[in-house]
């Protein structure tokens, strides 16, 4: 087995963005040829990154997006393992692009697990009113109203959304693809996103409302 020295492993992990453990193990199954260990990585990476997701992580940034003359701003958290991968460019432009589709797609939770137990019995209520008023029958209810439901809170939800430069990918294959790509477990946080103009003309409607009960 050829020797393998630190600096070649740390010219792999800054050519991969892989872990250090993981370089070393790609150049000795290689016999230290960097083209092969590059592909060895890719290869374990794809396969493992399951595996990856279960890793804490507890670095990562914070990302900002402005659209459409200052229409919409995004702000993103996204975390990953070390800050040696939360600086690489690969890391910074996906978490630009996740920024990115939330200001176009408009989701209003990370994943389906953050969807309050009430929101979702609100909606399968009304979805049930839906298929009875469309006569659909009895035998079949349940699976429409479940299948209408699911689609509904994939709409909401950004990790089951498909992302917008790619529609064949949603944004959770896209997270798969960035850890399998970097070598350390990803995970989208937490977001914020403004509209101008957003919740002002309820506002209005309430006041007008407040300003009529006030007359009577």
């Amino acid at each position: 087995m050829a020797e393998i020295s630190a600096a070649l492993v740390k010219e792999l992990r800054e050519r991969s963005g892989a872990g250090m453990m993981d370089c070393k193990k790609a150049l000795q199954a290689t016999d230290g040829d960097m083209e092969k260990a590059a592909e060895w990585l890719r290869e374990k990476g794809l396969a493992s990154a399951g595996k990856k997701a279960s890793r804490v992580a507890a670095d990562g940034v914070v990302d900002a997006y402005v659209h459409m003359g200052g229409r919409i701003g995004v702000l993103v958290e996204v975390n990953c393992e070390t800050d040696f991968v939360a600086r690489t460019d690969d890391f910074q432009n996906f978490v630009h692009d996740v920024a990115m589709h939330i200001a176009a797609a408009s989701p209003r939770y990370v994943s389906k697990e953050e969807v309050p137990a009430e929101e979702i019995e609100k909606e399968r209520d009304f979805l049930k009113r839906q298929a009875l008023e469309e006569g659909k029958p009895e035998h079949i209810l349940e699976k429409v109203v479940e299948g209408r439901l699911e689609k509904h809170l994939a709409s909401l939800c950004l990790m089951d959304q498909d992302f917008v430069k790619n529609p064949d990918l949603t944004i959770s294959d896209l997270v798969k693809e960035t850890i399998a790509k970097l070598g350390e477990n990803i995970q989208i946080r937490r977001f914020v996103r403004y509209e101008m103009g957003e919740g002002l003309e309820k506002k209005a409607d309430d006041f007008a409302e407040e300003v009529k009960n006030m007359s009577k």
